[in-house]
């Protein structure tokens, strides 16, 4: 289930919103206390497997699992990685995102909230 989005243009490099999604999560209502404002830890492929991205997550306090470029292989990482690449592809399926027809950044971010929005009704009206 997608728990934040965010739009960018199609040539920024996914470690320069790293910071802004991980901000953007919301809170996680456990059984007691405070809501959770961060993930237990952190599974990433290679392309954020640099020294900003590891000292923020360190900053706060989440454990990281990030393949190393030139050291470990993607497989180990396939099982964890696919749950978002599913979720993205889910949110690709509807056509005016994937083609992005529309350039005003008000459209796209509204049809990016409806298609995250779909994907969330659907993911919970699921028959148990």
């Amino acid at each position: 289930m997608p728990l934040a989005a965010l739009l960018s243009a199609a040539n920024t490099h996914d470690s320069m919103l790293f910071e802004p999604l991980l901000d953007a999560a919301p809170a996680v209502r456990g059984r007691r206390g405070r809501p959770r404002r961060r993930p237990v830890k952190l599974h990433a492929d290679k392309g954020y497997d640099n020294p900003r991205c590891r000292r923020y997550l360190h900053r706060r306090g989440i454990r990281v699992r990030i393949a190393r470029r030139g050291v470990e292989s993607n497989q180990r990482l396939g099982r964890h990685r696919w749950v978002v690449e599913r979720t993205v592809s889910w949110i690709l399926n509807y056509k005016r995102l994937g083609l992005r027809y529309d350039r005003t950044e008000q459209t796209m971010t509204a049809l990016l909230t409806l298609a995250c929005a779909f994907t969330c009704y659907k993911i919970l009206n699921r028959p148990t």
